[in-house]
């Protein structure tokens, strides 16, 4: 029986790590006299996830009529004493320190060693983001240019992506911070030799279709698990991965004929670049679903930043 993992299973969890206290002055009931800044994407899609999760974390109020990817200006209410400052999603991770607290997407945390359930204040519902039955914006794709939708080796790529073996690599590898979005049923194999499969797993593009993927991150590997795929299906097909260092130049690389595929965004944040940019791209296939999450270095818990922040006067 096939079953689909959605990020609602993990998205309650509440109990994360983290210690220390805020570097912000304080008045004597320890609360902070500064607001709190809370880092976020800067990009409009992901920007407005966070102002979302941001919402759900009961910080803020946001005018409903924005839908699923407001803006500051959507913000009716600071509930509590904080600031958001949208920051490029690459260096969040970084900057950390910087913030009381920062959004974070599954790409950039696992690199640093997040665990949403683990280390976040609060975690993204997925399950939550799709509105009158609309399919959910934010699950990730494999994009082409719209010339190429039909290409049959780009959907070989595909098929191969949304397999049993590569959604039960990307849970094991990644755990909450990446899950597929496709149904699928568990291998033969256990975890562990998956993982020890892909890890050790080395192609060669000699003789084969090479395929320029564009990528973002360092959290690739699942496209290791693809190849491995491709070539016990004797398909022929190399990919080769080309890694940008920001959000925004994947879709112009494909679109200028660059590379051939890439695979880093979900829907809502494709259709924004396709509509701002004039990109002639398509959507071939779905990849994973990336819960964004509210991380903190200086607070335990939820309300523990708002026990800091206070309650907007």
């Amino acid at each position: 029986m096939k079953k689909t993992l959605t990020a609602a299973a993990i998205a309650l969890a509440v109990t994360l790590a983290g210690c220390g206290g805020s570097s912000s002055s304080a008045d004597a009931s320890g609360k902070s006299s500064d607001p709190i800044k809370i880092g976020i994407p800067d990009d409009a899609t992901n920007g407005g996830r966070a102002i979302k999760l941001l919402e759900t974390a009961g910080l803020i109020s946001v005018d409903p009529a924005a839908g699923w990817v407001p803006e500051l200006k959507d913000v009716t209410e600071y509930i509590y004493n904080i600031e958001i400052v949208p920051t490029q999603a690459n260096t969040l991770p970084s900057t950390l320190d910087d913030f009381g607290a920062s959004t974070i997407n599954g790409t950039y945390a696992i690199p640093i060693g997040l665990v949403p359930s683990r280390d976040g204040l609060i975690v993204e519902n997925q399950a939550d983001a799709t509105a009158d039955g609309e399919k959910n914006p934010f699950i990730n794709v494999i994009v082409a240019r719209t010339a190429d939708k039909d290409n049959e080796t780009y959907a070989k790529v595909v098929k191969a992506f949304n397999t049993d073996y590569v959604a039960q690599f990307v849970l094991a590898k990644y755990s909450e911070a990446s899950i597929p979005s496709w149904p699928w049923n568990p291998t033969e194999l256990s975890d562990e030799e998956i993982l020890d499969e892909v890890d050790h797993y080395t192609s060669s593009p000699e003789g084969k279709t090479v395929v320029k993927l564009g990528v973002c991150g360092a959290s690739n590997d699942s496209w290791k698990a693809v190849q491995k795929i491709l070539d016990d299906n004797g398909d022929n097909i190399y990919i080769e991965l080309v890694r940008f260092d920001a959000y925004t130049l994947p879709n112009e690389a494909l679109n200028s004929g660059e590379i051939d595929l890439n695979s880093f965004q979900h829907y809502a944040y494709l259709n924004k670049e396709i509509e701002s940019q004039g990109y002639d791209l398509t959507v071939i296939g779905d990849t994973n679903m990336a819960p964004l999450t509210l991380y903190s270095r200086k607070y335990d818990s939820l309300d523990a930043l708002k026990e800091a922040a206070g309650k907007k006067e």
